[in-house]
C-alpha cells in the first residue's frame, strides 16, 4: 500500500466533500486500513491544508480568522495536570509528594524563585523542570490565553496558524495557546534547549488534535527560525537571554507583514520592568508598532520611564499536585523542613506583564492625542497645581492599599517619569476609571497635577471636578 497514493485520493477529495478516511481505503488501489489512512492524514495535515473534525472527517481549513469562544480561565485543563503526575510519578515514585522527593521539589522550586527574583541565569535539569513545571503551569497557561485574547478577539490570529514559542520551557504557554487555539490549524515550532523540553513533549501528547508541535533543542540565540509566522511568542523567556532586545529585533523578521510577537513576563518589578525596556529599545524609533499595552498616543514621542506595569485576572483553583506537595509529609528534620502545609507552593495568582508588537501598524485601539485639547505627560513639571485636560492608558488595576484612595497607572506614551490616577472622590462623571480594564484608554478633563517628592512621580488627583471618559 503506499502512503502516496493516499496523499493523492485525499487531494482529489478535498476539493469534493469531508475526507471519511473509512470511504478513502475504497479509492486506494489494493486497498488500505482506515487507520493507516487517518494516521497518514494526520501527519500530512499542515501539508494537504487539512482540518480534523470531531467526528473523524478531514476538511480544508478554514481562511478566517480565529473565532475564539473565551471567557477567562479557572483552571488548567485535567489531562495536563493528570500527565505531569505521570512524569512526577515516573520520576520519584507513587509517593512523589512525601518525603525526600517532596523536600527535594521543594527545595528546587525555592531555588527557581529566588534565581529569578535575582535575575540570575537558570538552568534545568530533570528535577527543576518537573519543579518549574508544578510551579507555574497552571499560571503560565491561563496568563497566555489571555494575552492571546487581545488579538483573537480582534480577529488577528488566522485559522491557519504557524507559531515560533522561543523558550517554550515545560510548555504552560504552548497548552494555553493549543487550547485557545483549538478551532485553528496549528503549525507549532518550540524552540527550548534545556530538560523542560522532555516536559514540553510529553505534555503536548494531550494537546489538540489539530496542533502540530516541532520541538527544536536549540538556544534562542543559535536557533534560525524556518521561514515566517504568524505569531512569535517569548513567554517568561528574556531574563533569561543575555541581549534580548538583540534576539527579539532578530526574530521580529521572521513574522508575516500582518503577523504579531508576543512577550510575557511574570508580574515582579524586576521583570516587568525589565520587558519594558526590551520594547522601548526594539519598538522606539523602528518600524514596529506596539499594539498593547502601552501605546504611544503622542505621535513621534516615546516614553522614557520604567513603569512597573502589570495586568491582573481572577485567581485558578489550586491544582491538585500543588496541594499535595504543599501539604505532603515533610522529610526529616535534618532537611530543615520541620514546617507545614504552608501554601508556599500552590501558585494560583494570575499577574503578568506583557507586550505585542506589530509590523502592519495595527493597533488595539487607533486613538491619538490632540495637542489642541490635550497636555502630553511630557513637561509635566510646568503644569504642577494647575487642572489640565490628558489622554493616558490605564496600566494597571488598583495599586493602592485596602480603605486607601484608588491609585492607578498611567501613561500617554511621552512620558519620561511615572504617572498615577488618584481617585479622590468618586463621582458618576469620573466612575470610568474604576470602570475601565487594563489597557483601556481614558480621556481626563480637568484633572490635578501633582508631584509626589516620596515616590518620584506625578499624581493626577481625580475628584469631583473631573471627568473621565473611556475612548471607543
Amino acid at each position: 500500500m503506499s502512503r502516496q497514493a493516499i496523499l493523492d485520493v485525499a487531494k482529489y477529495l478535498r476539493n469534493v466533500r469531508p475526507i471519511d478516511p473509512e470511504e478513502l481505503v475504497e479509492y486506494v488501489e489494493g486497498g488500505a486500513h482506515p487507520a493507516v489512512a487517518r494516521q497518514t492524514l494526520r501527519e500530512e495535515a499542515l501539508d494537504l491544508g487539512l482540518y480534523e473534525r470531531e467526528d473523524g472527517t478531514f476538511v480544508p481549513a478554514d481562511d478566517d480568522p480565529i473565532e475564539p469562544d473565551f471567557d477567562g480561565v479557572s483552571a488548567i485543563p485535567d489531562r495536563y495536570l493528570d500527565r505531569l503526575e505521570e512524569l512526577l510519578v515516573e520520576r520519584f515514585g507513587p509517593e512523589w509528594a512525601d518525603g525526600e522527593s517532596s523536600a527535594t521539589l521543594r527545595t528546587e522550586i525555592r531555588r527557581l524563585k529566588e534565581r529569578y527574583y535575582r535575575q540570575h541565569p537558570v538552568e534545568y535539569d530533570e528535577t527543576a523542570a518537573l519543579g518549574y513545571a508544578i510551579y507555574h503551569l497552571p499560571d503560565y497557561y491561563a496568563a497566555t490565553q489571555y494575552a492571546l485574547d487581545e488579538l483573537g478577539s480582534r480577529g488577528l490570529l488566522p485559522s491557519t496558524l504557524r507559531v515560533l514559542d522561543v523558550g517554550a520551557g515545560v510548555g504552560g504557554p504552548a497548552l494555553g495557546l493549543a487550547d485557545y487555539a483549538e478551532g485553528a490549524l496549528v503549525e507549532y515550532h518550540a524552540v527550548e534547549p534545556s530538560a523542560g523540553a522532555d516536559v514540553l513533549e510529553t505534555l503536548l501528547a494531550e494537546s489538540p488534535r489539530n496542533f502540530h508541535p516541532t520541538i527544536h533543542r536549540e538556544t534562542a540565540e543559535a536557533f534560525e527560525p524556518p521561514g515566517q509566522f504568524d505569531l512569535v511568542l517569548f513567554a517568561n523567556v528574556l531574563v533569561e537571554l543575555s541581549e534580548p532586545a538583540a534576539v527579539l529585533k532578530r526574530y521580529l523578521t521572521h513574522l508575516v507583514s500582518d503577523g504579531s510577537l508576543l512577550a510575557l513576563s511574570p508580574a515582579d518589578r524586576n521583570t516587568a520592568t525589565g520587558l519594558r525596556e526590551v520594547e522601548h529599545e526594539v519598538a522606539d524609533g523602528s518600524e514596529y508598532t506596539v499594539f498593547a499595552p502601552t501605546l504611544r498616543l503622542w505621535p513621534g514621542r516615546e516614553p522614557t520611564d520604567h513603569g512597573w506595569s502589570f495586568d491582573r485576572k481572577p485567581d485558578l483553583r489550586v491544582p491538585e499536585f500543588q496541594r499535595r506537595l504543599d501539604e505532603g509529609e515533610r522529610a526529616a528534620v535534618e532537611h530543615g523542613e520541620r514546617d507545614s502545609a504552608t501554601g508556599e507552593f500552590t501558585n494560583v495568582d494570575v499577574q503578568y506583564a506583557y507586550s505585542i508588537l506589530r509590523r502592519d501598524g495595527r493597533r488595539r485601539l487607533d486613538a491619538t492625542a490632540d495637542s489642541d485639547r490635550f497636555a502630553p505627560f511630557e513637561g509635566s513639571e510646568v503644569r504642577v497645581t494647575d487642572r489640565v485636560d490628558c489622554i493616558a492608558v490605564k496600566l494597571s488595576g488598583s495599586l493602592s492599599e485596602p480603605g486607601a484612595n484608588p491609585l492607578f497607572l498611567l501613561g500617554d506614551g511621552s512620558q519620561s517619569e511615572s504617572h498615577y490616577a488618584v481617585l479622590t472622590r468618586e463621582t458618576s462623571l469620573n466612575r470610568p476609571l474604576l470602570e475601565a480594564g487594563y489597557g483601556d484608554v481614558l480621556i481626563f478633563e480637568s484633572v490635578l497635577v501633582l508631584w509626589n517628592d516620596d515616590e518620584g512621580a506625578y499624581n493626577l488627583v481625580v475628584d469631583e471636578e473631573t471627568v473621565v471618559d473611556r475612548v471607543g
